[in-house]
């Protein structure tokens, strides 16, 4: 028997009102977010934090306080230990590695190292790829986990945005949303947390996976190409970031006299930029704007379609290093996004040791 732990990465979230600063201040001292020197950048995240944090704790009073994203990340990795361990001799435990706040890495590592696996599979809960996201949680990882002594052989999982469960969950989900409005179809926008213009033009591959999964989703449930459109909100700070904004497409769809089916396409559970952004915020400015119809579609939390999709990725035969890797674990992404981490199609290699 083999034992297998598998580190789920998220975002994480405040757990309450006194978290909120300190939870900004890690975020905005992430060199992967803010790429300037050290004494410069900690300098520029206590001064956002601070200036950030009666806004963010506000949001958060709208959630009871701190943000639901640690309980239903919690959820998650429970549905997949179980559909892991349901058949076989081997043992899988999931753990939580939160980028931001508790649990960090290195509270993780310490639970990992004491549950002694043969093997390490990091799963970021981001389907997307970028440098922002699953790349910064790795290299945190990779800290933690040599400060800690892991030795375990560890494999890493860059992206999903075309695996099959998580294209199910959220085709089933949309069309649930879509039955219930009945003949007045409304226009489906496909909404992402946006990124700089300046990340993206660095070679980051998330707008163009964000791409690809809208338009598999709009496939798989039935939509014509002038039915949906892939969009971006969460904007902050004055950089110029990737468009259209949810706000256009809203805008848009009002000049057109036609409702909106909102999807979070790049969020697999609710938190605040769902909960209240998308449903308060949002949901607010559609009726300022006398939209038809403003519909949001639920995150896919622990949808069983995606748990199968997780438990697909972790399963994979590619994470193997004595197997060669199929299709599927292949790079995807096109040559010209150099910070896409995995090798070149050609290659036939498998990415397990990026980045």
């Amino acid at each position: 028997m083999t034992k297998t732990a598998v580190v789920l990465f998220n975002l994480g979230g405040p757990d309450g009102p006194d978290a909120v600063e300190p939870f900004l201040f890690n975020l905005f001292n992430d060199p992967a977010i803010i790429g300037l020197p050290g004494p410069l950048r900690w300098l520029i995240a206590k001064l956002a934090a601070k200036r950030r944090a009666p806004v963010a704790r506000e949001i958060y009073g709208r959630l009871g306080g701190g943000s639901p994203l640690p309980a239903l990340t919690r959820e998650q990795a429970a549905a997949l230990e179980a559909q892991l361990n349901v058949s076989g001799p081997d043992e899988y435990r999931v753990f939580i590695a939160m980028r931001y706040w508790r649990p960090f890495a290195h509270e993780t590592a310490a639970e990992v190292d004491a549950f002694g696996p043969d093997h390490i599979v990091l799963l970021p809960l981001y389907p997307h790829y970028s440098t922002t996201t699953t790349g910064s949680s790795i290299a945190d990882w990779r800290r933690a986990a040599a400060k800690r002594g892991l030795a375990a052989e560890t494999s890493a999982i860059c992206c999903y945005p075309l695996a099959d469960g998580w294209i199910a969950a959220q085709a089933n989900l949309l069309k649930r949303k879509l039955a219930e409005a009945g003949a007045a179809r409304p226009r489906v926008l496909f909404s992402a947390h946006g990124l700089p213009k300046k990340v993206v033009a660095k070679g980051d591959p998330y707008q163009w996976q964000v791409e690809q999964t809208a338009e598999k989703l709009a496939g798989a449930a039935g939509l014509g190409r002038e039915d949906w459109r892939v969009c971006y909100q969460s904007r902050v700070g004055p950089l110029e970031w990737i468009a259209p904004s949810l706000d256009e497409e809203l805008e848009r769809a009002a000049a057109d006299h036609t409702g909106v089916a909102v999807v979070p396409i790049a969020f697999v559970s609710e938190h605040s930029e769902t909960l209240v952004e998308l449903d308060i915020e949002y949901a607010g400015r559609a009726r300022e704007l006398k939209l038809p119809a403003y519909i949001r579609v639920p995150a896919v939390g622990s949808h069983p379609d995606f748990i199968s999709a997780l438990a697909d990725q972790v399963l994979s035969p590619a994470l193997r290093s004595d197997r060669p890797a199929p299709a599927d674990r292949v790079r995807l992404c096109p040559e010209g996004l150099r910070q896409c981490p995995c090798p070149p199609a050609k290659t036939g290699e498998n990415m397990r040791n990026f980045p």
